[in-house]
């Protein structure tokens, strides 16, 4: 039987571990961010007047994924929503339902709180992630437009 999984506030004393397992998200995505915006990001992972959080799960103190997401304001409802900017579970523990596990603490944690809605994005081609993400909804549809300034 494995160790019970743990799941919290992303700590100061996490960003080793972190650091890690972002540098393996990104490199996922073919993607190459200067140090001093992936320690900006840190920073305001931690910043707590930041919109931006952080929640990690840990198996016997191992930190194996993250869930990054920000709340902001909606014009369609009164309050707030919550966007889940960041989802990444280590490789060697993919396929053990840990990023089920952290979805379904964000859902947990947006209704204590009173979020309207969670909602996310990937990449088309992501079969793995897709198919989890159809476990919980339906793509909506909607397509994203994202354009540099």
């Amino acid at each position: 039987m494995s160790a019970a999984l743990e799941i919290r506030d992303l700590a100061a004393g996490d960003h080793a571990a972190w650091r890690g397992i972002w540098d393996e998200y990104l490199a996922f995505y073919q993607v190459t961010l200067p140090d001093e915006v992936t320690e900006n990001t840190w920073a305001r992972l931690l910043d707590p007047v930041s919109p931006l959080w952080g929640r990690v799960a840990l198996q016997e103190g191992r930190l194996l994924g993250f869930a990054l997401h920000m709340t902001h304001g909606s014009t369609w409802v009164i309050g707030e929503d919550c966007y889940l900017e960041d989802l990444c579970v280590t490789r060697t523990a993919r396929g053990a339902g840990i990023g089920r596990a952290l979805i379904e603490d964000l859902i947990a944690l947006g209704r204590k709180k009173g979020w309207n809605r969670l909602y996310w994005h990937t990449n088309e081609t992501n079969s793995r992630a897709r198919a989890l993400y159809d476990s919980f909804v339906k793509s909506d549809g909607h397509i994203r437009y994202r354009m540099r300034l």
